[in-house]
């Protein structure tokens, strides 16, 4: 318990985005979030008061860091498995629990329970040789989705491959000690996604369906809701979420992507924390998911998850090619083409294809709302419109 305010002190490890707009949420509620960076210069780092510099392997760091809070959560999958049971053990409260998280951080392990909780999921089998990509290719048709079982994410770790390919990429990995299963290469209509927060005490809230736009393994897009999505579905994608948050024991966040097929909804990954798909909702819903995090690792009352208008976009904002006009001068010119437009920079050095911030669009109308938010974020990667 923070000694000045009375309120209880939240840690979150790692620094990156996701901490960032968390303690902006933070200091709405009294609060200013305690943060795991690597650097000083970590999008965080640059914003929180309280800052703490450590590994996130790094289980002294860990211990260090835990001390006085009163809840520990995170802002990636990537903290050893074995370090947050040694926390656990020594009285720390982590949320979401290592039980609960070791399912977003091992794909195999996802994939296992999932199939186990009988949730819709791509045909798929562990990769232990060349061979079993082999057998598995032949039964389901090729190309198949080869994926490292932990450590990817943003289309890293994900290679979808041939007959020809495959066993030598196969066997290049496993040499190197990645872990992979190997998955049928799902037909698609779309993306969706849905978040959802739970308690401790058990209580959870469902955000509207989203769909997410994908571009070489990245999401660009988020459109809310989820157009010409069928009602029934969409509250299936809600009560699918709900059901795999709480049959998995997690608190906090839940996003679980999907995939809308001919056959109805395939699960793709979960992440336990906020999540990009949920970017939206810091102007775009009545309770962002940021502020839904915190509330849900510090057993509060979940908040209002409904929409603030009709239609909400937001766009990513990647890196583009050096040289050009700087940062600032793009937002002079965004503001000036797009005075509704909501900008979220990270505090990132710009590097081609790196996601650097968003923009959020809110109007009422789907295909102008999209354009102008493409167009915000395009002054801000390409110093045009």
């Amino acid at each position: 318990m923070d000694s000045r305010t009375g309120l209880p002190v939240v840690g979150m490890v790692g620094g990156g985005q996701l901490a960032r707009m968390t303690h902006q949420a933070a200091i709405a509620l009294g609060q200013s979030l305690r943060v795991l960076a690597q650097t000083p210069a970590d999008g965080a780092a640059l914003v929180a008061a309280d800052v703490r510099y450590g590994e996130h392997t790094d289980l002294d760091a860990l211990r260090a860091f835990a001390e006085g809070c009163d809840v520990v959560t995170f802002d990636h999958e990537h903290v050893p498995q074995e370090h947050i049971r040694t926390l656990a053990a020594e009285g720390v409260t982590l949320h979401p629990p290592a039980d609960a998280l070791r399912y977003a951080q091992d794909k195999r392990l996802m994939r296992e329970r999932l199939t186990e909780l009988g949730a819709p999921v791509p045909r798929w089998a562990p990769v232990e040789s060349a061979g079993d990509l082999a057998v598995f290719g032949a039964e389901v048709g090729w190309p198949v989705v080869l994926k490292a079982a932990r450590g990817g994410y943003d289309g890293r770790g994900v290679w979808i491959v041939d007959a020809e390919a495959a066993g030598p990429l196969a066997e290049e990995l496993l040499a190197a000690g990645t872990p992979l299963i190997v998955e049928e290469k799902v037909a698609l209509r779309r993306e969706l996604a849905v978040q959802v927060a739970r308690s401790p005490f058990g209580q959870v809230a469902a955000y509207p369906v989203v769909e997410t736009v994908q571009r070489d393994g990245i999401c660009v897009e988020v459109l809310a809701p989820a157009p010409d999505l069928d009602a029934d579905l969409a509250v299936a994608a809600q009560q699918l979420a709900i059901d795999l948050a709480t049959s998995l024991g997690v608190v906090g966040l839940l996003a679980v992507e999907l995939f809308e097929t001919a056959d109805g909804l395939v699960v793709n990954e979960l992440a336990m924390r906020p999540h990009n798909s949920g970017h939206w909702t810091i102007e775009g819903a009545r309770t962002s998911q940021f502020e839904q995090h915190l509330r849900a690792v510090l057993d509060y009352p979940m908040g209002d998850t409904s929409l603030t208008a009709p239609v909400v976009v937001m766009a990513n904002v990647l890196g583009g090619p050096e040289g050009g006009i700087s940062i600032d001068e793009r937002l002079h010119h965004l503001f000036a083409a797009e005075p509704g437009a909501k900008v979220h920079l990270y505090g990132k050095q710009v590097r081609p294809g790196r996601k650097i911030g968003h923009v959020t669009v809110l109007g009422d109308d789907l295909d102008d709302v999209r354009a102008r938010a493409a167009r915000a974020a395009r002054w801000l990667q390409e110093g045009q419109a």
